[in-house]
């Protein structure tokens, strides 16, 4: 360790007890886990910090600063973080992080006839967008990532993104900015305290000095460079508006507390027209064409991305006609209309859709008027960030040379000038972007693990970056540079340059703020081959792969309840309880196991795993599929073949192994239940068990996997498999689907139940699950050689057998569930009964959702031809998750995230039925409210119960 180490490790070792003593509330922690996760962005850079600091307030900031101005920690690094979402490194740094968006997230006043709002730099654009709807306003900006980026974030990178060439960037729509400093607050909005008076007069003389070699060295284009905009900051007037430094400057003057952003009104209309084209060339000459029909946004996506979103299933969101057929390759156009006449709209509308259709490539055209269709086909175009990191192989598509910004009118010969060095250089690549702005998106695949990797990554932003220039661009044009700041001095010039320290030195006298990025003062900036890179690939076959895949896109972090990844991230806001967080967490421990370090606590992943509720939104929703419930089996295997398990673990374990038995001594065990359920919670350390052991089915409703070879199964059975937990405790449902079957026309036989290893594969005891998966597997071979159609009673059960018995290996046969059987008899003709009663919601369990994302459709399909429509709520997660509810030391969080999601949608239900045993169990425990399964309520209305 070097001197400069050491010192910076003492200071730490300080700062928490001095941070508290100075009246600091918010969280100051050490934890190895959580600073795992804030060592990555969506970047191929990761550097690990020593602190993180989170506020809970300006005033909390004020607080942290009065002690880091003291002589003892003059020397640690302060980084400000908002979303993570920066795709250059901007957030990575050593010493402090201030996690920004785990408390300041408040809107804190708005003025509607003013259009302007003041907010906490770590509100989510959606959030605060989501707020100001009902008021008839929005915040312009409108990035790829704005269920997770912050107006902090977009603010400090100046970001831009759909509709810029109409609403302009972050920084045309800001109005102010507060920071924070030891002695107070410093606001653009009033008059400046007299203690910052020197402060921002040092700054003014260095901007003033280096105003015309700035404005002489910065295109003139719509998407303007900032970071220490000097020119706006040193008005013609004469005037200084310091806060126009702070857009794109990235954290490195200084941490912002508060922010005044323009509002513009929302429109009346807005229209989407989707092109097909045959190729991406033919997508991208429609751009200057579709100008003249003054269009809000212009954006493409390639073929290979297009390709991509068809793999995820994203181009069924896609009307018909333009979905790929027979193999062909498509290109997509998205061009949007928005205004207040809808007249006037039409017109434009009409004229843009006659001149697709003289365009050449042209294959298809849509135009989507409604808002959920809008917003459905954008997604298609929003994943691509995402999506282009699942591509396999070592090399994977990286984000260092993909916001160029060159005049959109030679956008053409610039991507023929792009497209050649990629070739020169053997790189593949995929392509999206804003046409309309001269903004095209362009990811090389490299593998950044190998040498050769690097290398090259250093080559093309070279040669890139000589070529932008070239052509009038500008280098960084949406995404804010991070460790590309490198290239910051030779582009906009030495006096320029020198204005630029000038303006650090004034803010940031110490060099502490963010440092190393964007200007050097006195110290050399980070480089994009110097700065240390993550680890890109696991060893081939090995089980935390998708550890290695997490590129940080961070679809996980997403604010909105009802968006079902991820629950513990959204009850906590704490990045180490997300899918991204703990993979960096799993990937720094795989690391540690193979070198020796002890870069990370055991016990600190052990907590952070400890939060996950296991329900596998992240196995399908993100992009890479990065699975963190099997991940965690593979890490519990490791952990617990070396310590012993925690006692209720290896409670669930013994239950589920033997749950086969409990089943049979039932009638003898139900008289003592009461008392051996009390003793169990106080014990084990759960609560709100099971209070009864369900009562069996008449023998004629059941049927033994020895008789599935041997018994003649009667016309229309329908084979129902359980998992161990609903055997044993959930008789009503079984009762549910047994006369919801029956009165629709179907004879179920429910089969003899044998668990599915579940617990023992969620829990790592790779034996176990391996035993049990394996009788389970022989039995419902056994089960679909009768020919019968086989259903799951539990959604949690199904999606087990899809996706941990196939990870597995397994050759699974098909098990549906309820409403996919059910909707695929609709589909072929079955006759189903006409149902009496009014409005009914139904609650489909997260694992369903996300595993099955026609789950809601299908339930829809199946109650329109029973005369019924229903509601179907998107949620979340409520919470329960098999055991998670259940134990004491996660009752608050399994509460906040039943009230997050669940608690609205069901006090407005009028009548409501539940999909999933955990969700029925958790709405009766927390609301009161009974909730019966879908057929027991079809039953119930035909007035056919037994």
């Amino acid at each position: 360790m070097t001197a400069t180490d050491r010192n910076l490790s003492d200071a730490i070792d300080r700062l928490p007890r001095a941070l508290k003593d100075a009246g600091f509330r918010g969280e100051v922690t050490r934890d190895s886990a959580l600073r795992a996760a804030m060592s990555t962005d969506n970047s191929v850079y990761r550097i690990l910090p020593d602190l993180i600091v989170a506020p809970r307030d300006a005033a909390d900031v004020v607080a942290c600063m009065s002690v880091l101005e003291r002589p003892e920690f003059a020397h640690v690094p302060l980084t400000a973080r908002g979303g993570g979402t920066g795709t250059n490194g901007q957030s990575l740094n050593r010493g402090i992080i201030l996690d920004m968006r785990r408390h300041m997230h408040r809107l804190l006043e708005v003025d509607p006839e003013g259009q302007w709002a003041d907010v906490e730099p770590g509100i989510v654009l959606d959030d605060l967008n989501a707020q100001l709807r009902p008021k008839g306003l929005f915040f312009a900006p409108e990035t790829s990532t704005s269920t997770r980026c912050v107006v902090g974030g977009m603010v400090s990178t100046d970001a831009s993104g759909k509709g810029s060439r109409i609403y302009g960037k972050t920084s045309d729509n800001l109005l102010g900015v507060e920071i924070a400093r030891g002695q107070g607050l410093v606001s653009s909005l009033g008059d400046a305290p007299d203690w910052a008076a020197p402060m921002l007069a040092a700054a003014e003389t260095a901007a003033r000095a280096g105003r015309t070699a700035f404005i002489a060295n910065t295109p003139r284009l719509n998407r303007r460079f900032t970071g220490y905009d000097l020119e706006r900051a040193c008005t013609e007037e004469g005037g200084f508006q310091w806060w126009r430094l702070f857009p794109g400057s990235e954290g490195t003057l200084g941490p912002i507390t508060r922010i005044r952003v323009k509002l513009c009104p929302l429109p009346k209309e807005k229209r989407l027209v989707v092109a097909g084209f045959a190729s991406f060339r033919d997508s991208l000459a429609a751009a200057m064409p579709l100008l003249r029909d003054n269009p809000t946004a212009i954006e493409v996506m390639d073929e290979r991305v297009q390709a991509l979103a068809e793999e995820a299933g994203l181009l069924g969101r896609l009307p018909e006609t333009l979905r790929p057929q027979g193999g062909e390759a498509l290109a997509y156009t998205f061009v949007e209309f928005n205004g207040d006449d809808a007249a006037e709209l039409a017109a434009r509308i009409a004229a843009c859709e006659a001149r697709l259709q003289g365009l050449p490539g042209i294959r298809a055209v849509h135009v989507a008027a409604g808002s959920d269709d809008i917003r459905d086909l954008w997604a298609v175009r929003s994943a691509g960030v995402g999506l282009l990191g699942k591509i396999d192989g070592r090399a994977r598509p990286v984000a260092f040379v993909e916001d160029c910004v060159v005049p959109p009118e030679t956008l053409p010969e610039f991507l023929d000038g792009f497209l050649d060095i990629l070739t020169r250089h053997g790189l593949s690549f995929g392509i999206y972007g804003h046409v309309d702005v001269g903004c095209l998106h362009i990811r090389p695949a490299l593998d950044i693990d190998a040498e050769e990797g690097r290398a090259r990554l250093v080559q093309v932003s070279d040669e890139i970056f000589e070529l932008v220039n070239r052509h009038g661009g500008i280098f960084w044009g949406e995404h804010g540079k991070g460790v590309r700041g490198a290239y910051l001095e030779g582009w906009i010039g030495p006096e320029a340059y020198a204005a630029l320290q000038g303006v650090k030195a004034a803010f940031d006298p110490s060099g502490r703020f963010n440092p190393g990025k964007l200007v050097g003062a006195g110290a050399p900036v980070m480089g994009i081959a110097t700065t240390p890179f993550r680890p890109f690939n696991a060893p081939e076959g090995d089980p935390l792969e998708k550890a290695f895949r997490c590129n940080g896109n961070a679809q996980c972090l997403s604010y909105a309840a009802s968006m079902p990844m991820c629950p513990s991230f959204k009850a906590t806001g704490d990045v180490r309880h997300s899918p991204k967080g703990r993979a960096d967490a799993l990937r720094t421990w795989h690391g540690d196991r193979r070198t020796g370090e002890a870069t990370i606590d055991e016990a600190d992943l052990l907590g952070t795993l400890d939060t996950c509720l296991g329900c596998k939104a992240c196995a399908s929703t993100c992009p890479v599929q990065v699975d963190i419930p099997a991940m965690r089996a593979t890490f519990y295997a490791d952990v617990y073949g070396r310590k012993r398990r925690p006692l209720t673990d290896r409670a669930m374990l013994l239950a589920e192994r033997l749950s086969p038995l409990m089943l049979r001594a039932a009638p003898v065990i139900r008289p003592f239940w009461p008392l051996a359920r009390r003793v169990a919670e106080v014990v084990l350390g759960v609560t709100d068990l099971p209070a009864d052991l369900a009562h069996p089915l008449p023998p004629t409703a059941r049927i033994s996997v020895a008789e599935l070879k041997q018994r003649e199964l009667p016309e229309r059975a329908v084979l129902v498999w359980m998992d161990w937990f609903s055997a044993l405790y959930d008789g009503a449902t079984q009762r549910d689907v047994y006369q919801g079957l029956t009165t629709l026309g179907y004879a179920p036989l429910f089969v003899e139940m044998l668990p599915a290893g579940k617990v023992a594969g969620d829990l790592g005891d790779r034996a176990g699950f391996a035993k049990m998966a394996g009788r389970l597997v022989a039995a419902l071979s056994d089960g679909a050689a009768s020919g019968a159609p086989m259903i799951g009673l539990d959604p949690a059960f199904v999606m087990a057998l899809r996706q941990d018995y196939r990870k597995a290996g397994l050759d699974v046969p098909m098990v549906l569930l309820p409403q996919e059987f059910l909707a695929a008899e609709v589909r072929r003709g079955a006759r189903m009964p006409q149902v009496p009663g009014g409005a009914l919601s139904l609650f489909t369990h997260c694992t369903e959702s996300t595993g099955s994302p026609a789950a809601r459709k299908d339930w829809q399909e199946v109650f329109a031809a029973l005369g019924l429509q229903i509601d179907t709520p998107a949620t979340g997660c409520c919470g329960m998750a098999g055991m998670f509810g259940h134990k004491e030391r996660h009752q608050k969080m399994s509460r906040k995230l039943f009230d997050m999601s669940w608690a609205e949608p069901l006090a407005k239900a009028e009548e409501a039925v539940a999909t999933g045993f955990s969700c029925r169990c958790q709405t009766e425990r927390l609301s009161g409210m009974p909730m019966r399964h879908p057929l027991g309520l079809i039953a119930d209305r035909l007035g056919t119960r037994n």
